[in-house]
């Protein structure tokens, strides 16, 4: 089954009691029981519900995994993930990533003792260089955010594989649609399905895919323990999002390709960020991983201050200044002070995130119309 085909039909069945075609709403927080612990699958909302099964089919049938837990938000996803751990433990991760990723490593598991080494994944000899006899986890994000630095998947899962670590892969940028982590080797695969699954920045989610039994295991045990799980609406949107997620990103990966052209050629940016452009450092690694180069791209502007980039995002009248990504509609942020401001300046500009960095979510309006309101803006 091609991938178009399984966004509105994998692990997807008519609900047997109507047939209703679209998996119900199933509003409720308990279930009635014949007899202590006899049921038909389900005890209490926390640990299972119908619509929430629903979704976690539909995305493991995506990314190719035996199974997944949907979660409360991608940060929830990300913890859930991390509660495997203890303390001593080590973990490897990108150092170009999500600021709340970044947070949530650094102020939440760090003082509960577990370690976090930060290098440029895009040589994978740091990672081999990065790791002790305490490494249990490699987190890649790639494309990063928001660099949008292209890491190799295949490498790096086979030389966790070869040293017993976990590969774990935030595959939020991509999407399945255009990269599927599982097949490339990776362990985990994670998802803020805030972003481009729900793709209509309504809805917070997130969502853990793996063909490891004892990750799922972990997972299934956090969802009844910790029970950071969405509701049966937040499922039901995230399900009507992912049936269209193919014919979204076709047109938002198109758009993209003609902005990053666009702005790479105009006299006012310093530097373009994108894996679709020949200039980019691992286009050729984008071309053989990713379908497609994805909807996102940042750049940066000849004046390098924090000023320059506020004047040039409160300009724009198409693209909303927001937070957050992935949606129909085009936003536009300055990671600096935004997404990544939890993270110290020196630590940002170490990995090369300049203070005018301006990061772009491009959605799917008319490309002619997205470049007009960036030129004005200019």
């Amino acid at each position: 089954m091609k991938f178009n085909t399984k966004a509105i039909h994998a692990g997807q069945a008519p609900e047997k009691t109507t047939g209703a075609v679209m998996p119900p709403i199933f509003q409720t927080s308990t279930y009635v029981q014949s007899a202590p612990n006899e049921h038909q699958g389900y005890d209490y909302a926390r640990v299972g519900n119908p619509t929430r099964t629903a979704l976690e089919k539909l995305i493991a049938g995506l990314e190719g995994a035996d199974e997944c837990a949907c979660f409360a938000s991608g940060c929830a996803a990300m913890d859930a993930i991390l509660k495997s751990l203890r303390p001593g433990d080590h973990v490897i991760a990108t150092n170009d990533l999500y600021g709340g990723s970044y947070r949530l490593f650094t102020q939440v598991f760090e003082p509960y003792g577990i370690e976090f080494s930060f290098v440029d994944m895009t040589d994978t000899g740091n990672v081999r260089e990065a790791i002790r006899s305490e490494t249990k986890m490699i987190w890649i994000e790639t494309p990063t955010n928001p660099l949008l630095r292209i890491v190799d998947i295949s490498k790096i899962a086979e030389i966790a594989k070869k040293n017993s670590i976990l590969s774990a892969v935030d595959n939020t940028f991509a999407s399945p649609y255009l990269q599927r982590p599982l097949e490339l080797g990776a362990d985990i695969v994670m998802h803020s399905t805030t972003k481009y699954l729900g793709g209509h920045s309504d809805v917070i989610g997130g969502a853990v895919a793996t063909s490891n039994q004892e990750v799922i295991e972990n997972l299934r045990f956090q969802v009844k323990t910790t029970g950071g799980v969405p509701g049966p609406m937040d499922s039901y949107l995230v399900l009507r999002g992912i049936k269209t997620l193919h014919v979204r990103m076709d047109r938002s990966v198109k758009n993209a390709q003609t902005i990053a052209d666009h702005l790479e050629n105009h006299p006012q940016t310093d530097k373009v960020y994108y894996p679709g452009l020949e200039s980019h450092p691992q286009h050729t690694l984008a071309k053989k991983q990713m379908s497609g180069f994805g909807g996102m791209l940042s750049f940066t502007l000849k004046e390098d201050t924090q000023e320059s980039a506020s004047r040039f995002m409160s300009r724009t009248k198409v693209f909303a200044l927001a937070e957050s990504l992935g949606g129909v509609e085009s936003l536009i942020s300055h990671p600096a002070s935004m997404t990544h401001g939890s993270i110290p300046a020196e630590v940002r500009r170490k990995t090369g995130l300049k203070d005018s960095l301006i990061r772009v979510s491009v959605g799917i309006e008319d490309v002619d119309d997205l470049i007009e309101d960036l030129n004005q803006a200019f």
